[in-house]
């Protein structure tokens, strides 16, 4: 099958990993017999470098032009990169905002699993990682405060920040039967989280979940209030299947699961729109400290490129293939710095790319 990937490096070590993704993904076209054409843009602080804006509407054409979007990171170090001097709708990551919205990526997708060989990583008790977890966090991506109206203004001599948050019937209705959707093929259980005693978006949201759950009647469904929810997230995260909430509650939640994962860099994501098309990245930042040293762990990211094979290019048996030589790499002992497990023997540090060598080597 013959596909267009566009990928987007970004900022820091966003160029490093993706081409450790790219080229799991020419091994697997290679062994499959499939052709994947790529073609690069800049989003980001590259992109004002180059362009004076972080995305522009050519980059933005191009991205509609593709079957799926890869990307990196992007953004420097808030404080010391001039990027941040700007107004806010010309930072880096304005970028990102408008291309999920120009794309009509309304549903993120990040899976945080414990593998066996990172347990020690984890911050949890043993007892806790010894039993592991696989979340789905479903995050709606296109609504809430961050797309919401806001300003800042003197109102009778004192500063006054305001940021609204919105919500409309149909937003809600779409991201819940993605997240029933995704949990049909996994444990068939839904947790919706909100804050409905207090907020009337959160109530609003939890009406639309009842009313899609009752479409589903084989999925488990239970509410959750989110600061309950980021207290079981430490305490039991194997009690959760598929986990669905707005953006900024979803935004924070997952990057707590992020840490109980034991490193940003094993976790991957999805933002995907109505149809099969999605853009694809790592959960974590663009880590300037350590940009350009080799050192970054790709497998967040080439992780994200199985589910690039798997949700947009319906390759589910490349896409397990990917995910298999992650696991045999692990297995294997093989660790890049952040991973690394001090005082532990049989484990073997590498660099960026021989990480992305080693996992290439093993798709089959």
């Amino acid at each position: 099958m013959n596909f267009k990937i566009v990928t987007i490096p970004g900022d820091g070590i966003g160029p490093e990993i993706v081409r450790e993704a790219q080229k799991v993904l020419e091994r697997v076209a290679k062994v499959y017999g499939h052709k994947f054409c790529f073609e690069r843009v800049l989003m980001g602080g590259c992109s004002i470098d180059a362009y004076g804006e972080p995305l522009t509407d050519e980059t933005i054409e191009i991205c509609k032009s593709a079957d799926a979007v890869l990307m990196g990171s992007i953004g420097g170090k808030v404080g010391q990169s001039s990027w941040y001097e700007l107004p806010p709708e010309k930072r880096p990551e304005a970028g990102l905002l408008k291309l999920r919205k120009s794309l009509g990526l309304f549903c993120n997708l990040r899976p945080a699993h414990l593998y066996p060989e990172l347990k020690k990583a984890c911050p949890l008790r043993e007892s806790i990682a010894d039993q592991g977890f696989d979340v789905m966090m479903v995050r709606e991506l296109t609504g809430g405060l961050y797309f919401g109206t806001r300003k800042t203004e003197v109102v009778d001599g004192v500063e006054v920040a305001t940021d609204t948050l919105v919500y409309h019937d149909y937003e809600i209705r779409r991201i819940a039967e993605k997240a029933f959707e995704i949990a049909s093929k996994r444990q068939c259980h839904v947790t919706s989280v909100d804050k409905a005693n207090v907020l009337d978006s959160s109530r609003l949201w939890r009406k639309i979940v009842i009313e899609v759950g009752k479409a589903h009647p084989d999925i488990a469904l239970d509410h959750a209030l989110v600061d309950s929810t980021a207290m079981q997230l430490v305490r039991n995260p194997g009690q959760f299947d598929v986990v669905v909430t707005e953006n900024m509650f979803g935004d924070i939640l997952s990057d707590e699961m992020a840490e109980i994962a034991g490193s940003l860099g094993m976790l991957p994501s999805a933002s995907l729109r109505e149809d099969s098309f999605g853009l694809y990245e790592p959960s974590g930042g663009s880590a300037p400290d350590i940009a350009g040293l080799n050192v970054a762990n790709p497998l967040a990211t080439i992780l994200s490129a199985a589910m690039l094979l798997r949700y947009s290019f319906n390759l589910s048996k490349e896409a397990d293939a990917v995910e298999a030589a992650v696991a045999e790499t692990l297995t294997a002992g093989l660790r890049t710095a952040d991973i690394m497990e001090d005082g532990v023997s049989g484990l073997t540090r590498l660099s960026t790319s021989e990480m992305g060598d080693q996992v290439a080597a093993r798709i089959r």
